[in-house]
């Protein structure tokens, strides 16, 4: 797989690049501005490694489209990374295609710090029909970037997903292509007495099963281990907050246990290529 890394201004100038196979670096010698993107290009689909920030913990992520664009946070968008991040005149990048022997890990395939509400071409990704205030700290990216840290909210190490006190709110999690998944592990928002807590979450598999799990007032993790099958999302909804004074229940943080689906990465290239191929419908 051919990799490339690229620093992009706001009218589209490529400030530094720098590409490989299998794996390259690139060292920004520049302080980030506004409007600013780093981009992300694969010569195929498939899985990699990926570190845009030295402040951020490298993912092990699946790319789905030819390009990924992550706009630099700044403002507002910056309070859901730590201060660290995308600060300072030299930055380093990288990525690098991973090893069948690490894809046949067991690991939690819900794990992506670099998602994004713009993001479509990398996987996994979140998203949800209500957050609180539209507010990054509340986003639904929150829920799988890795950060657990969950006695306060509203700024960083201590994101969340708040669903606005929404009896309603769902989340989504895409895996991109088909995965096998044993085991889901919840961690609530547990900022007591501020936060009140559910007494239990349904979560929908694409494969059109639902399970449903009783949750406690609890800031540790909750796991259940769930019969082993094929999806390529699960949705978490049905909250049933508990009888409480605290109208604010919220998710730190969802795991989704398992593997590779077998050849699902093959499917999912042939399965593009025949529907691009497929005549247009009128």
């Amino acid at each position: 797989m051919e990799l490339t890394l690229k620093i992009v201004d706001a009218d589209g100038f490529v400030l530094a690049s720098a590409t490989g196979r299998d794996e390259t670096f690139l060292v920004y010698r520049q302080s980030y501005r506004d409007g600013d993107c780093v981009v992300v290009e694969a010569s195929e689909p498939g899985h990699a490694f990926l570190a845009l920030d030295s402040a951020i913990h490298p993912a092990l992520v699946y790319i789905r489209e030819s390009a990924y664009y992550l706009a630099v946070p700044f403002g507002d968008k910056r309070k859901s990374y730590s201060p660290n991040a995308f600060k300072g005149d030299i930055h380093r990048l990288s990525v690098r295609s991973a090893r069948p022997d690490q894809l046949a890990q067991r690991r939690n395939l819900a794990l992506n710090p670099w998602d994004d509400h713009a993001n479509r071409a990398l996987f996994p990704h979140a998203r949800a029909n209500v957050e609180t205030r539209g507010e990054a700290v509340f986003a639904a990216r929150n829920a799988i970037d890795g950060e657990k840290a969950n006695d306060n909210h509203g700024f960083w190490p201590y994101t969340s997903w708040g669903i606005n006190r929404d009896p309603e709110a769902a989340l989504t999690v895409e895996f991109g292509r088909s995965v096998r998944i044993d085991e889901i592990v919840f961690y609530l928002r547990a900022d007591f007495p501020h936060d009140s807590w559910w007494e239990q979450a349904s979560v929908t598999f694409s494969n059109g099963r639902t399970s449903f799990f009783p949750l406690i007032k609890s800031g540790a993790a909750q796991g259940f281990s769930i019969e082993p099958c094929i999806v390529e999302w699960v949705e978490l909804h049905g909250l049933i907050k508990a009888q409480d004074g605290s109208p604010y229940p919220a998710l730190t943080q969802i795991e989704i246990w398992g593997t590779e689906a077998p050849g699902a990465a093959a499917v999912a290239v042939e399965d593009k290529a025949r529907h691009a191929a497929l005549p247009p419908t009128l």
